[in-house]
């Protein structure tokens, strides 16, 4: 299923959106807007390709529709959000951010989601001199930070922020930065520096000097360093300072393969590196893709409030069994039979909670 949107999608408060089944793409002018809202889930979606929209009547709920100014063309843009939980997403290639979290947003989760192809990924905090982001609290936990990424995973203004048991692949200019004193608290992530020896460094403080940031509260613990890189501390480090910043027991980073092996969206390509077809005789007008371009829409699709819906996708054919899988599957059955009837035990994998 494929939504493309003219213009903003307004949330409501108490909604949940689950993708899974249906393989969901939301992409056009807008995406999703979460302003002066609370309680909102969003499942197992893709969001890409996200362009500026607005000086138009959009309806944000079904008794109001208002005029809106420009949107800024995030994937997902949170303005005075609270208790907002975003789960095993895919986004990438969005005109400005692919998440941003501004003006008094907090509570929110940022879990188990793909990031690629993107230049300033997230954005958490309104600007430097915003004080009311300064009780933010946001936590970014097993997600995979991949390819064709350059900056921003995130970047925070003021507030509190956990960074946890996510895999860092690629960046080109840093993954953490901040401004305005941020509480920073990483806790085992896989952190792989670029090939490019001026950018090994994980942080980055941004437009501030070191006699004012040195005080600032930034700690790697049980973090992994990969190809050179490098996370530099500031602060106290003392772990009372971080107890608004620390919300989920960290995991240790030697099961991060495990952690994030799931990262994006289930039941299909969890990222958003596969062509999308729109459905009908050919693609509608204005389509893009996943790899890029795109154009116009010219508003003779024939899509309804903006939206298209379906699949022109070729169902996937299944290979046959080989026959190496099926005598493996006969030995697995014969060993759980035997454990089973004799009192044995299996244990493949530690076990651990999320």
């Amino acid at each position: 299923m494929v939504i493309k949107l003219r213009h903003e999608l307004i949330f409501n408060s108490y909604k949940t959106v689950d993708g899974r089944g249906a393989r969901v793409h939301i992409t056009g002018n807008g995406c999703i807007t979460l302003q002066f809202v609370s309680h909102v889930i969003i499942h197992n979606v893709h969001v890409h390709d996200c362009s500026p929209s607005g000086h138009t009547i959009v309806r944000s709920s079904p008794s109001h529709a208002g005029w809106r100014g420009t949107s800024d063309g995030d994937g997902i843009s949170l303005f005075t959000a609270r208790n907002i939980w975003i789960d095993h997403c895919a986004l990438s290639r969005c005109k400005d951010g692919l998440i941003d979290a501004i003006m008094g947003s907090t509570a929110i989760t940022i879990s188990n989601s793909y990031f690629s192809h993107h230049d300033e990924v997230m954005l958490l905090g309104h600007n430097d001199k915003y004080l009311l982001d300064s009780g933010m609290q946001v936590t970014i936990a097993f997600n995979h930070f991949g390819e064709g990424l350059v900056q921003r995973m995130p970047r925070c203004r003021r507030g509190y922020i956990h960074v946890v048991n996510n895999d860092f692949t690629q960046w080109e200019m840093y993954a953490i930065g901040g401004s305005a004193r941020p509480t920073i608290n990483s806790q085992g992530n896989r952190y792989t520096a670029p090939t490019d020896p001026n950018a090994k460094e994980v942080t980055k403080r941004v437009e501030t000097d070191e006699g004012e940031w040195s005080g600032w509260n930034w700690r790697t613990d049980g973090d992994i360093m990969v190809n050179g890189a490098f996370f530099v501390p500031s602060g106290e480090g003392l772990s009372m300072q971080y107890a608004k910043a620390s919300s989920v027991e960290p995991k240790s980073v030697g099961l991060i393969d495990q952690l994030t092996a799931n990262a994006g969206v289930l039941g299909g390509p969890r990222d958003n590196s596969v062509s999308i077809s729109y459905g009908g005789e050919g693609s509608a007008a204005g389509a893009t893709t996943a790899n890029g371009g795109g154009g116009s829409n010219d508003g003779g699709d024939g899509d309804y409030f903006g939206m298209i819906f379906g699949s022109g996708a070729a169902p996937t054919r299944l290979s046959p069994p080989t026959t190496t899988t099926m005598l493996l599957s006969l030995l697995i059955i014969l060993f759980l039979y035997t454990t089973t009837n004799h009192g044995g035990s299996l244990s493949l994998l530690p076990s651990f909670s999320l």
